[in-house]
């Protein structure tokens, strides 16, 4: 099993987001990461999609996406030079001043930001990797330990313009 990343142009219709996500359950295969949104073409939507699955799983993912009659174009980004990025907030609750001064510090390494906070919270903001993401969230578990809340979106990627990125 090894993670794949696809990206779809679909129809900007009602309902496609449902099939395509229908399409991963009906077969039992599970989707890591999906993310949808409009694109210069208001009549277009690009999907990005990432998943555990082996070679024959996959071919056969990307068959079944192609015959369906919204997708306009698929494409297998597995092993294509790509920027890949995943928007994650945590929100760590408890605080005192030394947590406060931790959060900071953590802020700078990992180039996040402290998007909010209140006497005894601070929220965070990371646009990252998701394997960066999950570095972070490691460790803040071991920093701040079951006082954590995470909410993260699914990755989106494109094409990187030369094989050097």
């Amino acid at each position: 099993m090894n993670k794949r990343w696809i990206s779809l142009f679909v129809e900007n219709e009602v309902g496609v987001l449902a099939r395509v996500a229908g399409l991963f359950s009906g077969k039992l295969y599970n989707l890591d990461s999906l993310t949808v949104g409009e694109t210069e073409d208001r009549t277009i939507s690009r999907m990005t999609i990432g998943c555990m699955a082996d070679d024959q799983t996959f071919e056969q993912i990307l068959k079944q996406l192609n015959r369906m009659v919204e997708v306009i174009k698929v494409i297998d980004f597995t092993d294509v030079a790509r920027h890949t990025k995943e928007i994650l907030f945590v929100r760590i609750n408890n605080c005192d001043e030394q947590d406060k001064t931790e959060l900071f510090r953590i802020e700078k390494v990992f180039d996040i930001q402290v998007i909010d906070y209140d006497k005894k919270r601070i929220e965070i903001q990371s646009v990252q990797s998701s394997e960066r993401n999950d570095e972070l969230i490691a460790l803040l578990n071991r920093f701040f330990l079951n006082r954590i809340e995470v909410v993260r979106g699914g990755s989106v990627a494109i094409e990187a313009l030369n094989s050097l990125t």
